[in-house]
């Protein structure tokens, strides 16, 4: 839609009265929820806050680099629609990564009781208290654990989508019981005190949730006091079970029988029941058959290997929890060099942290390097030229058949100097060597990249950080 000038004569004006645009974002949500589900608007799109207006363009910030591009990839084009019919001045928008410092309005949150009644979501003053249960055979749930501090990616997003729909409807979603399985560290966790979390806020749910270990000792100790009605009556009156980590029921015969009739007890009764593992139900042997089945019923999410864009966005949004400034240059190399455990990518961010903290000393590569060189030995391997060669041809943008091929140009010649390079500095393969592997080059034109990337080092300290980057996220 074209704007004549003396439309925009009547359309801006209302730019510059912020509630008349806080009403108008607020019209926008409330089709956006109406038009994607609830469960899908609060996955992507209640983090969006409203940033400044320039001119015809409104920028809307989310907090990470991973959220803003999904929703520009998913809902761009509908956001620019909806902004323009609900007020005309503006004509474009622009999704952002907020910065510390941004003008921003508050994210906003619609109210359950209509997707028409919208409210602001104030912020909270203070920290959650612990959420309370009603069986005193409960482990607590942790407060930290919660759906907002969950950092959404490609391989995760279909078990939080999965759990969140748990959470707001449970034992009525249509798959029960929920099994969550994947790797350490992961976020299965995470996820299952997320759900017990926010079941708990919504009251009139009880909530039983415990690793299978517990559930076996607990189970243990009645026998032994002579008390496993009371074991019994204790878990099958709950809403909702949660057993964390059910690999350790392997083997354990008795407990695993107990637990299958738990299950069943719970699923007769209309009681929804969430489950964990490091296997999905199928891969589980040692457990008995008709317990593997039952878990298998329901819906059974895989929580996939980290991504490097994905450990980026966790550290991003842990950085800035902290408030300590952590250069991206340290966060790409930590994503680089700590790539199977979320649980050890965050706990060596805290310890940069601490150390910066402690010492009032900045974050830098060098310093990352010295306080987390335990955590870092064990993550080393040893480089080969294959492996240099993937990393700057990802780094640089360049096809991996670049390396070996007779292309000159610059953008290609650049990156493939930059692998002998390195090369050189972190094997012990001799110059010959190198030249085979990078097409049969000779040994005099690895010679040269040598000296032509060392010579641009000295003089471009943007390129020299670069090259330094890719060394540190690459030596043993």
């Amino acid at each position: 839609m074209t704007i004549g000038v003396d439309d925009d004569e009547r359309a801006f004006p209302q730019l510059e009265d912020g509630k008349a645009l806080e009403e108008s974002w607020l019209q926008i949500c409330s089709r956006l929820k109406g038009e994607v589900g609830e469960v899908e608007y609060r996955t992507w799109l209640t983090k969006i806050a409203l940033g400044p207006v320039d001119g015809d363009e409104i920028t809307l910030l989310l907090p990470t680099r991973f959220l803003r591009d999904w929703v520009r990839s998913q809902y761009g084009d509908r956001l620019s629609e909806l902004w323009n019919q609900v007020m005309p001045a503006i004509r474009r928008v622009e999704l952002q990564v907020a910065r510390p410092g941004d003008p921003v309005a508050p994210p906003l949150a619609l109210s359950e009781d209509s997707s028409d009644a919208v409210s602001i979501a104030e912020p909270e003053e203070a920290p959650r208290s612990a959420p309370e249960v009603r069986s005193d055979l409960v482990t607590a749930l942790d407060t930290r654990f919660t759906f907002d501090t969950f950092v959404v990616g490609k391989p995760n997003e279909f078990a939080y989508a999965c759990a969140r729909r748990v959470a707001e409807k449970p034992s009525s979603v249509g798959f029960n019981p929920l099994f969550l399985y994947g790797g350490v560290g992961l976020g299965k966790t995470h996820l299952m005190h997320a759900i017990g979390a926010e079941l708990v806020q919504r009251g009139n749910v009880s909530v039983a949730y415990m690793s299978a270990e517990k559930f076996m000792y607990r189970f243990i100790a009645a026998i032994r006091s002579q008390s496993t009605m009371e074991f019994k009556e204790q878990l099958r009156s709950v809403d909702v079970l949660m057993i964390d980590d059910l690999q350790f029921l392997i083997g354990k015969d008795n407990t695993q029988e107990e637990f299958f009739h738990t299950f069943n007890a719970l699923v007769d009764a209309g009681r929804q029941i969430v489950v964990s593992a490091d296997k999905s139900p199928s891969d589980l042997s040692g457990l008995e058959d008709r317990l593997r089945t039952r878990l298998g019923c329901g819906m059974v999410a895989d929580i996939h290997a980290t991504t490097f864009e994905l450990r980026i966005s966790i550290l991003e949004s842990k950085a800035a929890a902290s408030g300590v400034v952590v250069p991206a240059k340290v966060l790409e190399f930590l994503a680089h060099k700590i790539t199977s455990n979320v649980r050890e990518l965050e706990g060596a961010l805290n310890r940069l942290i601490a150390h910066a903290n402690l010492f009032g000393r900045p974050v830098t590569l060098e310093a990352t390097q010295d306080v987390l060189h335990d955590i870092l030995k064990a993550h080393d391997r040893r480089v080969t030229i294959e492996e240099i060669q993937k990393r700057v041809a990802e780094h640089w943008n360049i096809r991996l058949t670049d390396m070996s091929s007779a292309r000159r140009a610059r953008a290609v010649a650049r990156p493939r100097q930059v692998a002998m390079y390195l090369a050189k500095q972190l094997t012990s393969r001799s110059l010959p060597e190198i030249g085979r592997k990078f097409g049969n080059r000779d040994h005099t034109t690895v010679m040269h990249a040598v000296s032509r990337v060392a010579e641009l080092m000295e003089r471009d300290p943007a390129f020299a950080e670069d090259v330094e980057l890719m060394r540190r996220m690459l030596e043993s």
